[in-house]
């Protein structure tokens, strides 16, 4: 299973903005992008990641700007977001909300919907362990598609662990979709509906990421 294992804070800093993709750790003071808010590499300070660069980049560049911001927040690499485009083009309805569709109803990013870890890569890692179940079977695949009516429940021998232990107060804490339905003290969720396009990230631009593969 293919992911990336390099320092995550440098995909903030290329962004030029926070992807939140340590957790509760981006919240404080201790985050990376806070002290160096310039891409990364020796030239990173006059990379043109500022505002008053952004006006001239090209549009293949704010396509493929788009297209990567999109992988990073899902963790996803490059052949599997291609497919997942593939998937989303032979679907009705708009190609772009399809695909962001797709990458919201992978387990890990449900599992992180749901409260139940601080950020995809925890819930991508808490899903490997095999720690949940889908529809009563236990799984370890952080890819696995969701459709309405599937229900996510912490597998039972994993509740004795001190996180899960810990997890119904601190899930309770966290908002969860409308899409989705959680009951914090069984550990349990529901996907009701695919979400729509103003429950996902609207920093995301999908149209762009459109453009890039029909290039």
């Amino acid at each position: 299973m293919a992911k990336y294992l390099g320092p995550v804070c440098k995909l903030c800093r290329r962004e030029g903005e926070k992807l939140f993709l340590k957790g509760d750790r981006c919240y404080t003071p201790k985050c990376a992008f806070e002290k160096r808010e310039f891409a990364p590499g020796q030239h990173g300070k006059s990379s043109g990641r500022s505002k008053s660069m952004s006006g001239r980049e090209s549009d293949y560049a704010r396509q493929l700007r788009a297209k990567q911001r999109a992988r990073r927040v899902y963790g996803v690499l490059e052949r599997q977001f291609r497919r997942y485009y593939a998937v989303s083009l032979k679907r009705r309805g708009l190609t772009g909300l399809n695909l962001l569709q797709i990458l919201e109803s992978r387990l890990d990013s449900v599992v992180y919907r749901l409260g139940f870890a601080t950020s995809r890569s925890q819930a991508r890692l808490l899903v490997t362990h095999g720690h949940f179940t889908v529809n009563g079977r236990r799984t370890d695949i952080p890819s696995m598609l969701l459709s309405a009516g599937d229900e996510v429940q912490v597998r039972e021998g994993s509740r004795g662990s001190t996180y899960f232990k810990d997890l119904p107060s601190l899930a309770e804490a966290r908002n969860f979709p409308a899409w989705l339905t959680r009951d914090a003290k069984t550990l349990t969720g529901t996907v009701q509906r695919l979400p729509e396009r103003a429950e996902i990230d609207g920093s995301l631009n999908e149209q762009l990421i459109v453009e890039y593969y029909s290039r």
